[in-house]
C-alpha cells in the first residue's frame, strides 16, 4: 500500500481500531477541543501532507454533534495538504431524508452529502445506505458495501431446512432476496406503510411462514415499531420462530429490550457500524464486526484496486468482477 493515514472521530473509535487492526496499521490520533462558547476545534495529530487519509466516523447519536466533528476532520485534513481523503461513515443516518413528502420540508441526504464534498471528502466509503437513491446525492465517488456476507455467515451455522427471510417492507425485498440466495432458502415481504417516525401499519404478509423459522431481514432497527407490528402478522401466520437481523442496530430508547422480550423472538443479530453499550449487550443479542469488510475495501481504494467486489448484490457477480 501506498502512504495511507487512518484518523477516527469519537462516534464509534473501537470499530476505527478493529479496521486498523485488520489493515496493520496505526489508528492516529485526533484532539476534539470544544471552547467555552461551545464551540469545537479538531486537531489531526499525525501528518497528512501528501498521504492517502481515512476519517472514520458514523453519523450514529449524537449525530449532529458526530457530523459536524466529521465537517471538521475534513477540514483539517484538506488545510494539512493531504493527498486524497476518504470519509469512511459506516453509518449514514441523513439517508433516510431522501425526499420531497411534505410542503417545505428539507431534503437532509442531499444537504449532508453536499457539506461533505465542501468541507474535503474526495470520495465516501459507507454500508447499506437505507435509501439506495441517496448514492446519487452526492458529486464525489461513493462506494456502498452491505453486510449480506457477514450476515449470511452467522446464519449459515443454523439448520436452514425449515427457514425463510422476510422482509418488513416491500422497499427491502430485493436485498432480502439477495440474503435469501445466499442462504438457499425462499423469501417473503410485508407491505408496509409508515405512519410516523415510530409507527407503521402492516396491510399484508406475502409468502409463506406456517411452520418456518423466519429470519427477518431490515437495514437499520431505531424504534423497532416495523419488527414489532411484523411480529403480530408472524404469529398468525404460523411460524415457528424468529429472529432478526440487521446492518445498523440503532436500538433507541427501550426498543431493543423490548424486542428482547418478545419470546418468539430467539436472537436479534446486528453489526457494529454503530457502538454497542454494555447496558444494551442483552443475551439474545449477537453483534458482528464489519472491520474486515471496511479495511478490505480502504485497502483496495488506497491500492487502486476494484471496490465493486465488496458490494455487488450477487455473489457470482462479486466474483466475477474480483476476477476483471
Amino acid at each position: 500500500m501506498s502512504e495511507l493515514a487512518v484518523f477516527s472521530g469519537h462516534a464509534n473509535p473501537e470499530l476505527a481500531a478493529a479496521i486498523c487492526s485488520e489493515l496493520s496499521v496505526p489508528l492516529l490520533p485526533t484532539r476534539l477541543k470544544r471552547f467555552s462558547n461551545d464551540c469545537l476545534e479538531v486537531q489531526l495529530q499525525a501528518n497528512c501532507r501528501d498521504q492517502d487519509v481515512f476519517l472514520i466516523q458514523p453519523l450514529n447519536t449524537p449525530v449532529q454533534e458526530n457530523l459536524f466533528e466529521l465537517l471538521l476532520m475534513l477540514d483539517a485534513a484538506r488545510g494539512a495538504s493531504a493527498k486524497r481523503i476518504t470519509a469512511v461513515i459506516p453509518y449514514f443516518s441523513y439517508a433516510r431524508s431522501d425526499k420531497k413528502d411534505a410542503p417545505r420540508i428539507s431534503i437532509a441526504g442531499r444537504l449532508v452529502a453536499d457539506l461533505l464534498a465542501t468541507a474535503g471528502a474526495d470520495r465516501v466509503l459507507t454500508m447499506t445506505l437505507h435509501s439506495p437513491q441517496v448514492h446519487g446525492f452526492f458529486s464525489v465517488p461513493v462506494d456502498q458495501l452491505h453486510a449480506l456476507d457477514e450476515l449470511s455467515a452467522h446464519f449459515r451455522t443454523y439448520d436452514l431446512g425449515r427457514a425463510v427471510v422476510v422482509s418488513p417492507d416491500l422497499g427491502n425485498a430485493k436485498t432480502a432476496a439477495a440474503f435469501a440466495k445466499r442462504l438457499n432458502i425462499p423469501v417473503a415481504a410485508a407491505a408496509k406503510e409508515r405512519i410516523s417516525d415510530t409507527q407503521v401499519r402492516i396491510s399484508a404478509l406475502i409468502g409463506d411462514v406456517r411452520d418456518r423459522d423466519v429470519i427477518v431481514l431490515d437495514d437499520e432497527i431505531a424504534s423497532g415499531g416495523s419488527i414489532l407490528e411484523l411480529m403480530q402478522h408472524l404469529r398468525a401466520g404460523g411460524a415457528r420462530s424468529v429472529r432478526v437481523a440487521t446492518t445498523h442496530g440503532i436500538f433507541a430508547g427501550e426498543s431493543l429490550k423490548r424486542l428482547a422480550q418478545e419470546p418468539d423472538i430467539a436472537e436479534i443479530v446486528c453489526t457494529n457500524t454503530v457502538p454497542m453499550p454494555e447496558e444494551k449487550r442483552l443475551p439474545k443479542l449477537t453483534v458482528l464486526s464489519v472491520a474486515p469488510a471496511l479495511a478490505e475495501a480502504m485497502r483496495r481504494i488506497n491500492c487502486g484496486e476494484s471496490v465493486s467486489a465488496l458490494f455487488y448484490a450477487e455473489p457470482g457477480e462479486a466474483r466475477a468482477a474480483a476476477a476483471e
